[in-house]
């Protein structure tokens, strides 16, 4: 058995990041992910529980898959607790295919950052288990290379989400700076509009008026 760890500081904060792993596939960095299917999903107490089946696939070499056999798309489980509240946001994934040979457990944790809460902490830890074949130890290190890689990759995956975000945010505010300008504009017209239409009232009612007092006159 290999137990890998990792931490990594986002300089988001958390409520971001969050809403980034929602959105994290798919992305031009995991090309391995193909797709993410929601299971289940409900509210307890405020907090979000979320069950998604992961798709995606597995490069292993030939001799591995002589001794574990092949698939073309590999599943896991993800389950997954969101509390607002807390702030804290914790993914757990299992894989679903090549479970008679391996076990891979994965948990993530998003946490603000306990001296910064304007940054986010991930801690991520994996444990891989191969049994029922030779070479398990190579294998075991095998995966959690293979591990260490997609974290990294995983992680250009969220500032690339999260940059995404940041350009929507940045589109909708300028869409709504273009639709007050409008707005205001289209209401100063209207002023306008109003104001001249006034005038010429005004004015063919005092040249009217006048046209009255002379004819009185005369």
């Amino acid at each position: 058995m290999k137990i890998w760890t990792s931490e990594h500081i986002f300089n988001h904060p958390w409520e971001t990041v969050a809403t980034a792993a929602w959105r994290k596939y798919p992305n031009p960095h995991n090309t391995a992910v193909i797709g993410t299917d929601v299971v289940e999903r409900r509210v307890v107490d405020g907090v979000l529980h979320t069950h998604r089946l992961v798709s995606s696939i597995w490069y292993f070499p030939r001799w591995a898959q002589a001794l574990i056999g092949s698939a073309k798309v590999c599943y896991a489980s993800e389950q997954s607790e969101v509390n607002p509240s807390s702030r804290h946001m914790i993914q757990k994934t299992i894989n679903l295919t090549f479970c008679r040979h391996i076990a891979v457990d994965e948990t993530l944790k998003y946490v603000p950052h306990p001296s910064d809460p304007s940054k986010t902490l991930l801690k991520q830890e994996a444990v891989v288990l191969v049994k029922g074949v030779p070479l398990t130890n190579y294998m075991e290190d095998l995966l959690t290379t293979k591990i260490s890689t997609n974290a990294s990759k995983g992680r250009q995956a969220m500032e690339w989400v999260i940059n995404k975000l940041n350009e929507e945010v940045k589109d909708l505010t300028r869409t709504t700076d273009e639709f007050i300008f409008q707005s205001k504009k289209s209401l100063d017209d209207i002023a306008s509009s109003a104001k001249k239409s006034m005038d010429d009232i005004s004015h063919k009612a005092k040249k009217s008026l006048d046209d009255m007092q002379q004819f009185n006159l005369s």
